[in-house]
């Protein structure tokens, strides 16, 4: 699972780092709000601290780019601002959570496994992207609000995909997604799959990259 830390003290976010990587996460280290913003872009993060003294662009600024883009990640502002109107603003602005410095780092790590909870909860039923949308529960596929009707495998395809939006998922994961450990996988399963998801849904809905697999690029 992984986490994004915006922090621009060195020693803070380097030691913060190991403690979220010791307690099982992978982590990525932006030290400004540009940084920070490209990251969220080209990244799926699972949650995001954010500190909101960021260089270039302030941290708080970063937020509102993130839920303009309708970004839904599980946000936790960790700052040392602490006054209520600046918790208020924080909150406003669209963070799920505020922490402020110092904390108690087992304390902050309950609130990240809460967030990301809920935001998995918030997402397990509904993906969407690029005007398309899956809705897991019902099974079914819209673009730009008309249904279309969609395989079984394709629809699993899809739902794979968009689970991991932004990143390369390999055709073996894909494969694994399909079958169980007793079937037999079909050699073009994927290919064809992914053909008929082109074709109903737009061509350029689910980049290839030889060697990598296949993403649904995060929206920009």
């Amino acid at each position: 699972m992984r986490l994004l830390i915006a922090e621009d003290d060195p020693m803070l976010g380097s030691g913060l780092r190991r403690a979220l990587q010791r307690a099982g996460y992978t982590v990525d280290l932006a030290t400004t709000g540009e940084e920070t913003l490209a990251a969220v872009r080209a990244q799926n993060y699972a949650l995001v601290l954010l500190d909101l003294g960021l260089p270039t662009v302030s941290g708080l600024d970063a937020l509102k780019d993130i839920r303009a883009r309708r970004d839904a990640t599980p946000v936790i502002i960790v700052t040392a601002r602490d006054r209520p109107e600046q918790k208020v603003e924080g909150l406003d602005a669209g963070a799920d959570d505020y922490v402020v410095k110092p904390f108690d780092l087992d304390e902050l790590l309950a609130r990240i496994r809460a967030q990301i909870r809920r935001g998995e909860k918030r997402t397990s039923d509904a993906l969407s992207a690029h005007g398309v949308s899956v809705d897991l529960a019902a099974r079914t596929v819209s673009n730009e609000g008309r249904t279309v009707a969609v395989t079984a495998k394709e629809f699993k395809v899809l739902a794979a995909l968009m689970r991991r939006m932004g990143q390369f998922v390999s055709k073996e994961e894909l494969e694994g997604a399909l079958y169980d450990d007793t079937a037999e996988v079909e050699s073009n399963t994927i290919e064809v799959a992914v053909y008929g998801l082109r074709r109903k849904l737009g061509a350029g809905l689910i980049v290839t990259a030889r060697g990598l697999g296949y993403t649904i690029p995060k929206e920009t």
